[in-house]
C-alpha cells in the first residue's frame, strides 16, 4: 500500500469526510529532498462534520494526530485545506 492509500484509509476511518482529496506533490520538491523518497509531500483537501466548531489549528492537530505514525518518519510535509460542510457550501 502506498502512502496516498494509507492517508486515504486513515482519514476516511477517523473523519468520515464528505469530500476528500489527496494529492502527492513530492515531485514538486525533488530539488531539496532525496529523490528516492517519492511519497513525502501531500496536499489534503478535507470536508468533514468533525471540523464543525473547531478552529483551524485544532483541525490541523486532529489530522496530524490521525497521521502521527507517518509523521515525520515518512511524511515530510502536509498542505492542509480543511473545512466543515457549512463552510464548504458557502
Amino acid at each position: 500500500m502506498n502512502m496516498s492509500d494509507i492517508i486515504q484509509q486513515k482519514i476516511t476511518a477517523a473523519l468520515a469526510p464528505t469530500e476528500f482529496d489527496v494529492v502527492n506533490e513530492s515531485h514538486l520538491h525533488a530539488s531539496h529532498m532525496d529523490t528516492s523518497r517519492n511519497n513525502t509531500h501531500f496536499r489534503l483537501t478535507i470536508v468533514a462534520e468533525k471540523f464543525e466548531g473547531l478552529r483551524p489549528v485544532q483541525r490541523h492537530k486532529l489530522v496530524y494526530g490521525i497521521l502521527s505514525e507517518e509523521m515525520p518518519s515518512t511524511i515530510h510535509a502536509l498542505a492542509l485545506h480543511l473545512k466543515s460542510p457549512s463552510e464548504a457550501s458557502s
